[in-house]
């Protein structure tokens, strides 16, 4: 963009092109970084923006400053903005951002961002630094952001080029986005948001997770279930994100099954709800396993097994026992201890075939 200098004020002249006549005409001028990032945002649905900020962001909170459709809510502390913003993303079930600074506000909000992985809610990271054309000075706060965030997020990246600004941001919110959710990292230097931009700004896509297992798995779960004589369920926070509360207590009520919470912090079931028994350990995995071992068949959806301090090494389910995971999160099925019948699928549409089929 071409910038001509009058006494007292800065005006800006748009850019220019050639056309197929060699005449020089006027186009629309272009636009930052920084500017299509806001934009991004909003495509996105995004309504608030939470964020601790530093000197490398100015250029960009000067961009946010002239928009009434996207809102910054400052915090004092980076633990606390991203803990506001993990309730907010929990609530909304939808990508959420957040904006710290260069590696120190990175450092401070690595403990909160842990948490927010461990509850899979759909962050997404931003932290700025001074500039890629800094990189091999190791100046001033200079840290491997990446690095630093990579082991308590889904994903994490830093761009280098001002082409790929808006395909990198929409890659973080489609993978914060998707189950199994969780926070993303994306870092962002100065110097690519400052610089002219030119990608189209379009809404992420976030693929739809929908997805029911077929026929024959449903018939073979639903015989395994109805073997059982002392039945248990064990669920976590997937049972909410998917929206199965209603199905989960159907399932519960026709099977006449426990229902036990794992790594469970949202309203997955009443706590009214006869089935329910609450939570199991959190410490030590002995604890777990004087319940779990129990039961002769167990279902588990929407969690991972299990999510203790100090967990037993074997014998989670009794000898014999008959183990079936449902989850869109198909790492944890079957990751800790063998299972029978393993399924990656939506919990809601699955435990309502499952009490349809008992």
């Amino acid at each position: 963009m071409e910038r001509q200098i009058t006494a007292g004020s800065e005006t800006t002249r748009p850019d220019h092109q050639v056309n197929t006549n060699g005449v020089r005409t006027a186009s629309a001028p272009s636009r930052t970084g920084r500017e299509l990032l806001l934009d991004q945002m909003v495509a996105d649905g995004a309504r608030y923006l939470f964020g601790n900020p530093g000197t490398v962001e100015e250029g960009f909170l000067d961009a946010l400053s002239d928009r009434l459709d996207l809102s910054y809510v400052l915090a004092l502390h980076e633990t606390v903005a991203l803990g506001i913003a993990d309730g907010y993303a929990r609530a909304t079930k939808r990508p959420t951002f957040v904006q710290l600074h260069s590696g120190v506000g990175l450092g401070n909000g690595i403990g909160m961002l842990y948490q927010a992985m461990r509850g899979h809610a759909p962050l997404v990271v931003l932290a700025g630094d001074a500039g890629v054309r800094y990189d091999a000075l190791d100046a001033q706060m200079a840290a491997d952001l990446v690095g630093m965030a990579k082991p308590v997020t889904k994903w994490a990246s830093r761009v280098t080029d001002p082409a790929s600004l808006l395909r990198s941001v929409r890659r973080a919110v489609k993978i914060a986005g998707t189950p199994p959710m969780g926070p993303v990292f994306l870092a962002l230097p100065l110097d690519v948001l400052d610089a002219p931009a030119h990608e189209e700004v379009v809404p992420t896509l976030i693929p739809c997770t929908r997805v029911a297992p077929d026929a024959d798995v449903i018939r073979s779960c639903t015989e395994v279930l109805a073997s059982a004589s002392s039945p248990m369920i064990i669920i976590g926070d997937g049972i909410a994100a998917s929206g199965a509360e209603a199905e989960l207590a159907r399932l519960a009520a026709v099977l006449g099954a426990e229902v036990w919470g794992a790594d469970s912090s949202e309203a997955n079931i009443s706590a009214t709800d006869p089935h329910y028994q609450g939570q199991l350990g959190h410490m030590f995995g002995g604890h777990s396993q004087a319940i779990t071992t129990r039961a002769d068949v167990v279902l588990i959806s929407g969690t991972y097994v299990f999510p203790e301090v100090f967990p037993v090494l074997s014998g989670a389910f009794a000898s014999g026992a008959r183990v079936i995971h449902i989850d869109l999160n198909a790492y944890e099925i079957g990751k800790n201890f063998p299972v029978d019948i393993g399924v990656v699928a939506d919990p809601k549409l699955t435990l309502g075939l499952l009490a349809d089929g008992l």
